[in-house]
């Protein structure tokens, strides 16, 4: 289905919705238009490995990505990124190998550069390098949080911080309150809190029962009270 909707999107016009971009003139956004290319990942694709050379950036238009790393034989599922986020921009700033592998979990649309074209970006568009230096630092926050709330809160309340969190980045508003966009299974949440599937899916019934989040028929999350959620956070 995506790969037919992919013509009704124009590239020139998705590129306002992306931080990467925010803040460059038209002519500068008509540039990364003309020299970006974009590609349709299918399910189940792995987009880039660990310890591979980093050549290209890529920046996920639609669709999710599962970032991981295998560790004492099991997979490790380091962060979930939906429309908007970037990966692989490490490996070209510092010239390593990727840190972790990347696999579609739905088809995905992205946006990609090599690392001639990025690096151009970066010299010569200003906004581009100051919106960068924003987003990783947003990702060190995040992880910081991530590490509080593994020390500080029980599952339930390592649940409600990731689903809201998911809300906040990636939700739509629906009738019955906020949808996360983007595929994550019981499973991918229970490795993101750190916690087993079973437990993870009773603090899921439980807030259900609750009314404060559950699944729709498509297995996406839908927050119904984020305040209530909050109060798990605590």
């Amino acid at each position: 289905m995506l790969i037919m909707d992919e013509r009704k999107f124009d590239t020139r016009n998705l590129l306002s919705d992306i931080g990467l971009f925010e803040g460059l003139a038209p002519a500068q956004l008509d540039w990364v238009a003309k020299n970006a290319h974009r590609r349709v990942f299918a399910a189940g694709t792995n987009v880039m490995t660990v310890e591979q050379p980093g050549e290209a950036v890529f920046i996920i238009l639609h669709g999710t990505v599962k970032i991981h790393i295998e560790q004492g034989g099991r997979d490790v599922i380091l962060s979930i990124l939906g429309g908007g986020d970037l990966l692989g921009e490490m490996s070209l700033i510092d010239s390593m190998g990727r840190s972790a592998s990347a696999l579609t979990l739905e088809s995905s649309l992205m946006l990609w550069m090599d690392k001639t074209t990025f690096n151009y970006l970066l010299d010569n568009f200003p906004p581009v390098a100051r919106n960068l230096v924003k987003i990783l630092s947003a990702r060190v926050r995040l992880s910081d949080q991530v590490i509080q709330s593994l020390a500080t809160l029980d599952v339930n309340g390592r649940v409600a911080r990731q689903l809201l969190a998911f809300a906040e980045r990636y939700g739509r508003e629906v009738i019955d309150g906020v949808q996360v966009r983007i595929v994550v299974t019981q499973g991918d949440l229970a490795d993101l809190v750190g916690a087993s599937r079973k437990r993870v899916n009773q603090a899921m019934v439980f807030f259900k029962e609750q009314e404060l989040a559950s699944t729709d028929t498509d297995g996406r999350f839908i927050i119904h009270n984020k305040a209530g959620l909050a109060r798990f956070c605590d």
